[in-house]
């Protein structure tokens, strides 16, 4: 038995290798997707016209790379050149450009075009979530607290909204 010890720890050392060359190899190639993607609409909106489409999935990248300047000028491009956009796809964009705002601390912004998104799409949760947040950095826990009982009407099993619920509801009663 003792003998095969060494071999049994080698063997798992293998597969627990192998599993983190796969899981590192998926990770690269979804990197190489993204850069390629980046790269592609980068060139191609520096020399023509986008789609509205094409501002917003560029800016989204713009967004996951936390370089929200340039994220806010390609969504509001992405606004004005998309007039015949669905209100769901513009309330998209309106809380992605709040959500740069947001990032950059510029709250009153936020509010904004998370409303904005909102007055598009009501049952937006995501949306709701977020203005609910940008009030409570705002301090503003009352105005908090109902967006996220709007967000449990829309979406009642809202793990977010049910949290933050409960604690601003712990913070009122003490306050």
């Amino acid at each position: 038995m003792n003998e095969n010890l060494p071999v049994l720890y080698i063997s798992i050392l293998l597969g627990l290798l192998a599993i983190v060359a796969v899981i590192l190899l998926r990770q690269i190639i979804n990197s190489r997707k993204i850069e390629s993607r980046f790269s592609k609409l980068q060139d191609k909106l520096k020399n023509q016209k986008g789609t509205a489409q094409e501002y917003y999935e560029l800016a989204s990248i713009y967004l996951d790379k936390k370089l929200f300047v340039q994220a806010v000028q390609l969504l509001q491009r992405a606004l004005k050149v998309g007039d015949n956009i669905e209100p769901e796809n513009k309330a998209l964009m309106y809380n992605a450009l709040g959500f740069a705002h947001f990032s950059q601390e510029q709250y009153d912004i936020a509010i904004r075009n998370y409303k904005e998104a909102i007055k598009l799409y009501p049952e937006y949760a995501i949306a709701l979530n977020n203005l609910g947040n940008v009030y409570e950095k705002k301090q503003l826990i009352s105005q908090a607290l109902d967006c996220y009982k709007q967000t449990l009407e829309c979406e009642p099993k809202n793990v977010i909204a049910n949290k933050r619920v409960e604690s601003l509801q712990k913070r009122l009663v003490i306050n």
